[in-house]
């Protein structure tokens, strides 16, 4: 059979086995939390009463409220609910990233997205009920992805998409390592850009294909043969170009910046948040405080890596990369905790298989966040960030009906996250796994 009708089939089994909304779009719910996390004001309370109506948090009343009469109750007294939770740094189209550099080239637009159908339906059961997804090989397909789950024809979290990854010709954004004399089509090349001029042009046109936001590749990259992540690949000017283009279209522009002078000078020229910032150094996080960006620090993903990296044959020089730079993140990381720089949840899912975003939770801890921080750079930061905060990242009256749930105590063990017993995406329960008393 060939691939992509095999995969299609597979989909939609796994679509036909998906639960059915746990109740209509209506109803009014009323969700009893045992500890509700305050994330605006850093508190846990103890027995709340959440009434949602529709796709909307109504009321946050304390536990001795009456529910309203006819209301569905969702007793979550033995659990920890927080916001739905937001991964800033997703790539949820295609396949999971492979040592095989043509890998892009051996699947067809149908195939990126229908595994990224796969991808959206893991992400948004494991808890993740939005993510702000960062460019894409093949343009656009992010594009119709969000819309596909935008209209309800496809299960996932929403998405804030960056349409293609604006890059230098041979940059990290590009598809390389293949034989020089193959001929990339178009829409494996959209975004790249050698000139101020060719930026804005690239800006333009991605925005008006669909994107959120603007992902502009900033320097080399650790996963692509033959980058380098401490060279800058645009210059300062390059980069404001991106950062003033993305502005008159009321967008932001998001760095993907390794090295410490690429982060000062993606920093100085507007941009939002700095991706993975693996050489971050201490005038970069004071430059981050002073502008008010954010850190996006996928800092989990390279351990994953590292266990799988010698059975999947990755070349030692990317192997080399990833180990390097995952010490130095983690040792920006804990520095930039300490300085009080915004941070932003992102974990780079894509480089590791879909669902496990919230294995990155616990390891912040690790380096220098609080439980309660974690949560917030997962929740109200991350909403912040993508400029979606007033309606998500909070359980308050007015936001979209997103929870998690967790058993017990989630804040004494963040790792509870990976098994999540309630999932809802404004107002509608996807996963429900709650022990009967």
């Amino acid at each position: 059979m060939h691939l992509p009708i095999r995969l299609a089939a597979s989909l939609l089994a796994a679509s036909l086995a998906l639960p059915a909304p746990a109740f209509p779009a209506q109803q009014v719910v009323a969700v009893r939390a045992g500890r509700l996390v305050d994330v605006e004001r850093g508190e846990v309370l103890r027995d709340r009463l959440i009434v949602i109506r529709g796709d909307r948090i109504e009321a946050v009343e304390s536990g001795g409220t009456r529910p309203p009469p006819g209301a569905r109750i969702i007793d979550l007294s033995r659990h920890t609910v927080v916001p739905g939770l937001i991964d800033c740094h997703a790539h949820l189209v295609g396949d999971i990233l492979s040592a095989n550099a043509s890998g892009p080239l051996e699947t067809t637009a149908a195939d990126d997205a229908f595994a990224g159908v796969r991808n959206a339906r893991a992400t948004l059961l494991a808890g993740f009920t939005t993510v702000r997804d960062v460019g894409t090989y093949r343009a656009f397909v992010d594009v119709a992805l969000r819309n596909a789950i935008n209209d309800g024809t496809v299960i996932g979290p929403r998405m804030a998409v960056a349409g293609a990854y604006v890059t230098v010709s041979g940059g990290g954004g590009e598809i390389t390592g293949i034989a020089s004399d193959i001929v990339l089509p178009r829409e494996l090349r959209f975004g790249v850009a050698n000139s101020a001029d060719e930026v804005r042009e690239r800006v333009r046109l991605i925005l008006n294909g669909g994107a959120d936001l603007i992902k502009v590749i900033a320097t080399g990259a650790v996963s692509v043969p033959n980058s380098v992540p401490g060279a800058p690949e645009f210059t300062e000017a390059e980069m404001r170009a991106a950062v003033e283009e993305a502005a008159r279209h009321g967008k932001y522009v998001a760095a993907h910046a390794h090295s410490a002078e690429g982060i000062m000078m993606a920093l100085r020229a507007g941009v939002r948040s700095i991706e993975h910032g693996s050489y971050l150094d201490d005038a970069g996080i004071a430059l981050m405080k002073e502008r008010g960006a954010w850190f996006v620090a996928d800092i989990w993903n390279g351990e994953w890596f590292a266990g799988q990296a010698k059975q999947q044959g990755w070349d030692p020089e990317i192997v080399r990369k990833f180990a390097e730079t995952t010490e130095t993140q983690r040792v920006a990381f804990r520095k930039a905790v300490a300085a009080g720089v915004k941070m932003a949840y992102g974990t780079d899912s894509g480089i590791y298989p879909h669902g496990l975003n919230a294995s990155q939770l616990p390891v912040m801890v690790r380096f220098g966040m609080t439980p309660m921080q974690v949560i917030q750079s997962a929740t109200i930061e991350a909403a912040r960030l993508i400029g979606w905060d007033d309606r998500l990242g909070a359980i308050a009256p007015g936001k979209l009906a997103d929870l998690v749930a967790v058993e017990g105590d989630a804040l004494a063990d963040l790792g509870g996250f990976m098994r999540p017993a309630l999932v809802m995406k404004g107002g509608v329960v996807y996963r429900e796994e709650l022990k009967s008393r």
